[in-house]
């Protein structure tokens, strides 16, 4: 299995082409020392341009590599144009469901591999879009989506206190309200169909709903229900799992590929900052972390194991105190200095929302790059939800043990993946992007659709400090390195994101 995963190609295909869901499932690869390949550029939409399922599944059929060994698929794409059209009243549900019977002829093309789908469970509202630019022609912009938000907050079924509210929100939203629970019905059904294909029998191997930003109340709580209500009937449950987040399922299950090209199942242990770090609660996810966090582990082809663990993963949560990150620290380096893989995944941004998170995560950024630590890990991340952060983190280091076990690891992509890691969600989320939403909020600017001339200007100052925060960070986490060349741009002119795409290189010895 090992020679023939050296040679074999990951199909890959994104539910839309920003960084954390397209870039960095690549990336994973390239640690690893597999080919991860996707469809054209142009065929996957860019922020509220849908993308070309049609194009894509003809890409699939005519030109995607026949020796391909695992197919990675995001159900949202292929069926909607991307996770935001997902959301949208754009394709019908006739249309969704002929091309989720994609997957049939796929296996029949591709009877030997591996293949995952992952999709979602839509979240409590569409897309949050002002209504200006192209976000003026957006079915619920601006104060409709408002309304929409708070609806979906409700109780399912609702409570007699919110019935007249209700109404009113009803009546506030317009047509766009009829259009949002016919979205939310017409994705229900292709999920369940999902479901169906995933069963034991069926074309798909391996199935995620991810339950898109959703707390323990709201409307899509009986949809969630319904689904493992359905799983458990066909009996798929080795098969399927409904679990929260997003945006983190393409780089798991490109992991779990990976691993399994290596022939390796890791064994995961978990260590939180604080003693009752896996009761936190993430808000826009309906369990405690550790829900997500045990569902990530098998999702990315590991199994807990606290006892002989080959993966150590670290989860700093928030109310983590001085005393407990010297104690959390001293185990970081233990494992290290064991020779175990250390994954950090530093949850505390979510303290509070804002700035009192970005302080904390930010703090503690500084030490561990300025005492050594960070220079060790096998992976990093600390920004978004508990699932994205999580799934990032636990994916590159088993990107990594899967490289090191078939001898096809790539040293420099490692860092390279860790380097831009510090940059996005250190040095841009806790320090460039607060001060440019901070300049824009005061000019009176929407940082969610930047138009011109506010897009090149805003870009150019996100450049012109990303490149001097990038440099210190380096200079730190590997000293023996330096920038061999670096693009960083806002790739959906807002400031949400940033995307780095980075080159390093040893220093010359003199």
């Amino acid at each position: 299995m090992l020679a023939s995963a050296l040679l074999a190609t990951i199909v890959f295909v994104p539910m839309d082409d920003r960084p954390v869901t397209l870039q960095l499932p690549v990336l994973l690869g390239r640690i690893a020392g597999r080919s991860v390949v996707t469809p054209p550029r142009q065929t996957l939409g860019h922020y509220l341009q849908s993308g070309s399922p049609d194009a894509i599944i003809a890409w699939l059929n005519a030109h995607a590599p026949p020796n391909a060994s695992d197919l990675v698929l995001s159900t949202d794409m292929l069926e909607y144009g991307g996770l935001l059209p997902s959301r949208t009243p754009e394709a019908s549900y006739a249309t969704a469901a002929m091309r989720t019977r994609e997957f049939a002829l796929l296996r029949a093309e591709y009877p030997r591999a591996w293949i995952a789908a992952f999709g979602t469970v839509m979240r409590l509202a569409p897309t949050g879009i002002p209504a200006i630019g192209p976000g003026s022609t957006y079915f619920a912009s601006g104060a409709t989506w408002q309304y929409l938000w708070e609806y979906a907050n409700l109780h399912d079924p609702l409570l007699p206190s919110e019935e007249a509210r209700a109404a009113q929100l009803r009546t506030l939203a317009g047509p766009a309200f009829d259009d949002y629970i016919a979205d939310r019905s017409r994705d229900l059904a292709i999920d369940r169909f999902l479901v169906q294909l995933a069963a034991p029998g069926g074309p798909i191997d391996r199935l995620v709903l991810g339950q898109d930003d959703a707390g323990p109340v709201g409307i899509d709580v009986p949809d969630r229900e319904t689904l493992e209500s359905d799983v458990a009937r066909l009996g798929a449950q080795e098969r399927v799992s409904i679990e929260p987040g997003a945006d983190e399922l393409g780089m798991a299950l490109v992991a779990h590929a990976l691993a399994r090209g290596a022939n390796w199942q890791p064994r995961i242990a978990v260590r939180y900052s604080a003693p009752d770090g896996a009761s936190a609660q993430d808000p826009l996810e309906y369990g405690p972390i550790s829900v997500a966090i045990g569902h990530l582990i098998v999702l990315c082809g590991g199994i807990e194991d606290e006892v002989n663990p080959q993966i150590v993963l670290f989860v700093r949560v928030p109310g983590t105190n001085a005393a407990h990150d010297d104690a959390f620290i001293a185990a970081m380096q233990s494992e290290e200095g064991a020779g175990r893989s250390v994954a950090l995944a530093d949850l505390t941004y979510l303290e509070g929302g804002g700035d009192p998170g970005y302080a904390v995560q930010g703090a503690f950024a500084q030490r561990i790059l300025a005492d050594g630590v960070a220079t060790h890990l096998d992976a990093y991340a600390s920004w978004n939800t508990n699932a994205n952060t999580v799934g990032t983190a636990l994916a590159e280091a088993v990107a990594a043990g899967a490289g090191r076990r078939t001898g096809t690891y790539d040293d420099l992509a490692h860092r390279e993946f860790t380097f831009m890691r510090f940059v996005d969600d250190y040095a841009y989320h806790v320090d460039v992007r607060p001060l440019l939403n901070a300049q824009l909020t005061a000019r009176g600017v929407d940082h969610m659709i930047l138009l011109p001339p506010d897009d090149a200007a805003v870009a150019s100052e996100n450049r012109a400090l990303l490149w001097n925060g990038a440099q210190s960070i380096l200079a730190q986490l590997y000293p023996n390195y330096h920038i061999a060349a670096m693009q960083i741009t806002l790739p959906w002119d807002r400031t949400f994101e940033t995307q780095i795409d980075v080159g390093i290189a040893p220093n010359l010895r003199e």
